[in-house]
């Protein structure tokens, strides 16, 4: 194409003023189709990053999530998920909330679904700008590019914090100083070689307002995060039984959990995400518990066709909703749980019956 100067193989020097005028046009043009932030960094990671991802297998902190452990080599080393990869560029999309996220926690007889649950599935809206940026990277700079967004085993934050986007907080979220800790994250591996950004420094200062608020104890240190007691692990990722000790403590959330995102005082620069297909559905904002309680399989899927619950299929998600409903101490759900205790599914009918038992007792108290 004209106008355009050639590109040096992978691994070829790139004057300074050439490298910047890369990373302005791949910056521009990200922008242009509508992502919120943009990093670059070298295809690789500090060693004490794949140190906090071992420790953290070695605890047993990942749970059922097998898949953590099965590819932590090509997770913690980048080129040995792609050994031709030279830089990554990281794009964040804003998906803050206009309202409190929190607010839907006191209304007990309805659910509360993680903010970026609450329309379409992110890794489609996120999946199709990547590509479009990837296929403008091909054709004008004659690389090569691979396309991620949590689909891989990438260490998406790590990377995030490398590009200059925001750093990992205390509950082990990005945190951005212009979009809070509300940035859906993806990658581009690239062969191209681009001067990275600078590292984000860490602005938590002495705030523990993240860990202090976790219903679970799931954060065993600063930085540290046990996932087998977090909220969102328990209702996406854990495929059995919610164990008893923590059912009461997950209140009314029936997918995911976002009081650890919402204290955060970053939070008071992010505007309102404008991605139309971030902006959550108002049958999602609060949804009745006894509604989603009577779906079966197929009104499952039509409920949340295109969101990213319809993945955990309905018998887990019913699952949860059912543990909301034991939690909430309205005996006019209790028919909702009864109805459920012949489940064809186990975990479902158990779910049931703890629930069905919790509103007996709880009838039971007298009134204030």
């Amino acid at each position: 194409m004209t106008g355009v100067p050639p590109i040096p193989p992978p691994g070829g020097h790139t004057p300074k003023n050439r490298q910047a005028d890369l990373r302005s046009r791949i910056r521009d043009h990200a922008l242009r189709i509508g992502f919120d932030a943009v990093g670059f960094c070298r295809a690789d990671l500090a060693p004490d990053v794949r140190e906090r991802l071992t420790h953290f297998l070695q605890a047993g902190y990942h749970g059922d999530m097998g898949w953590l452990a099965a590819r932590a080599e090509q997770r913690s080393h980048p080129q040995s998920l792609w050994p031709d990869a030279r830089s990554v560029v990281v794009l964040g999309l804003s998906y803050a909330p206009a309202d409190d996220p929190l607010a839907v926690i006191a209304q007990r007889s309805r659910g509360s679904i993680s903010v970026y649950a609450r329309n379409r599935d992110y890794h489609d809206v996120i999946k199709g700008r990547l590509k479009h940026l990837g296929q403008f990277l091909v054709s004008r700079f004659a690389c090569q590019v691979k396309v991620f967004v949590d689909t891989a085993p990438v260490m998406e934050k790590p990377l995030a914090q490398s590009s200059g986007l925001g750093w990992q907080g205390k509950h082990t979220n990005l945190v951005s100083r212009s979009h809070g800790s509300w940035l859906l994250l993806g990658e581009i591996y690239t062969t191209l070689e681009l001067e990275p950004d600078d590292t984000s420094a860490d602005h938590c200062g002495s705030c523990s307002r993240c860990l202090d608020v976790c219903p679970t104890n799931a954060f065993p240190a600063p930085y540290q995060l046990d996932a087998t007691r977090c909220i969102s692990y328990l209702t996406i990722e854990h495929k059995g039984p919610i164990p008893h000790d923590l059912r009461s403590a997950i209140g009314n959330r029936i997918y995911g959990c976002d009081d650890c995102l919402s204290v955060c005082p970053w939070n008071k620069f992010a505007r309102p995400t404008s991605h139309e297909q971030l902006i959550g559905r108002n049958d999602l904002t609060a949804p009745h518990l006894a509604e989603l309680a009577a779906l079966d399989d197929q009104q499952f899927r039509t409920v949340f066709s295109g969101s990213p619950i319809k993945r955990i299929g309905r018998n887990r998600f019913v699952r949860n909703v059912l543990t909301a409903i034991g939690n909430s101490n309205d005996p006019t759900l209790l028919p909702a749980a009864e109805s459920l205790r012949n489940d064809p599914d186990p975990v479902v009918a158990e779910a049931a019956a703890w629930a069905a038992a919790q509103l007996t007792v709880a009838s039971r108290q007298p009134s204030s």
